[in-house]
């Protein structure tokens, strides 16, 4: 398994209109993307800083993981996105090593990548998505 990079910080949100006019008008950041992911009951804003994207979600409906997160928690930091060459291979050897991932194959993500979840309790508190290159 080979991670390539940061590819984003994921920041759960109540009201994605009201988080993306935060941003800009306090760090003048812009979306570069907005997608409705339907598959995750999610919309994303992606933030462009540096070529790590900062990724804020809404919840599109009641039982999406966005909004059982916010329910429990409360807005703020949901997953660390890493880059990897192969999410396949990753998950495998996440596996391998007895770490607990919650996709034991890879699936569809936002913006047409491959991904797949890595359990916080295998990564000492921290959900982490696989973003293959």
């Amino acid at each position: 398994m080979e991670v390539t990079r940061i590819d984003q910080i994921a920041i759960a949100v109540e009201d994605l209109d009201a988080a993306l006019d935060l941003w800009e008008r306090a760090f003048g950041l812009t979306p570069h993307h907005r997608e409705v992911v339907e598959s995750d009951g999610v919309e994303e804003a992606m933030i462009d800083v540096g070529g790590v994207w900062i990724q804020l979600l809404q919840a599109t409906r009641d039982d999406s993981p966005i909004a059982r997160y916010l329910e429990r928690n409360g807005p703020g930091l949901h997953h660390l996105g890493l880059g990897v060459t192969s999410v396949g291979e990753a998950l495998d050897h996440l596996t391998n090593e007895d770490v607990q991932v919650i996709d034991d194959r890879p699936r569809p993500g936002g913006s047409g990548h491959t991904v797949g979840f890595v359990h916080p309790r295998g990564t000492g508190g921290v959900l982490v998505e696989l973003v293959e290159d």
